[in-house]
């Protein structure tokens, strides 16, 4: 892993979470690039140029963050961007060639019943590489257990695992695979690569109706440090391809970093 790209808005997390995305990328070497998409909406008949100013004023606001945390040697890039969110975040993903995302839940400050903001949702949803999400106040420690949980094995997507594979290695984990079935499964979706094979350490069958209530039913039997999903139309995050946020009281494992893929097939 290379390069970390870490999105900040105006949470009161936004410093604690730096400093965890510090630590992680220090871990494995990568560059990391804390970045601020504005937009300017203007209205019509409008002389003065306020570009420049809120340009000014957002990395003056990045810059002031990262002063305040423990760099550890970390290569630590600023830069703000001009545009739409989505649209913009892809775009500079890859220009900087990005093996990962790093998210808060919730990049401004609002309800604290809010899991995942409608932003952070936003990011998940429609940017097309892996993404990590870290709790609030999250202080960051080597990840021994892995839980990863698929509705199907089958594996089509180049370089599909890498991500997970990079964070197994790197701290040498156990990764646990918990494979659900249900109503929509297919004959052959738990037949498992041997990509797949060779980096689990265990596996388990369970039959829910999601693959969100198997989680919540079996993810304390192998007391994982990061949970590892799939980004998929109707995926993990059912709730989330509705309207972009997700309540902590439908998220019960809201504790857990949690590693979003950006697909397998």
């Amino acid at each position: 892993m290379k390069s970390i790209l870490v999105p900040v808005g105006s949470s009161k997390n936004a410093q604690s979470h730096l400093q965890y995305a510090v630590d992680f990328a220090k871990a494995f070497g990568a560059k990391l690039y804390v970045v601020q998409v504005y937009n300017v909406y203007t209205k019509s008949g409008t002389m003065i140029k306020i570009d420049h100013i809120i340009e000014r004023e957002s990395l003056d606001f990045l810059k002031s963050h990262v002063d305040k945390i423990d760099t550890k040697g970390v290569d630590v890039i600023v830069k703000t961007f001009k545009g739409k969110l989505v649209d913009t975040l892809n775009l500079v993903c890859k220009s900087i060639d990005a093996d990962l995302i790093l998210l808060e839940p919730r990049t401004n400050s609002i309800k604290d019943e809010v899991y995942l903001g409608k932003t952070s949702g936003k990011i998940i949803k429609q940017t097309n590489i892996p993404a990590l999400i870290v709790p609030e106040g999250f202080v960051f420690k080597p990840i021994n257990n892995i839980l990863i949980a698929l509705k199907s094995a089958v594996i089509k997507k180049e370089n599909a695992l890498s991500v997970l594979t990079n964070i197994k290695n790197q701290f040498n984990s156990n990764l646990n695979l918990l494979l659900v079935k249900t109503p929509f499964h297919n004959e052959g979706d738990f037949n498992i690569n041997n990509e797949l094979q060779s980096i689990v350490g265990s596996t388990k069958e369970t039959e829910n109706a999601t693959t969100f209530q198997g989680v919540l039913e079996h993810y304390k039997d192998s007391n994982p440090d990061l949970l590892c999903v799939v980004r998929r139309k109707r995926g993990f995050f059912k709730k989330m391809w509705e309207k972009n946020r997700v309540l902590k009281k439908d998220f019960y494992v809201s504790s857990l970093p949690v590693l979003v893929l950006s697909g397998l097939k």
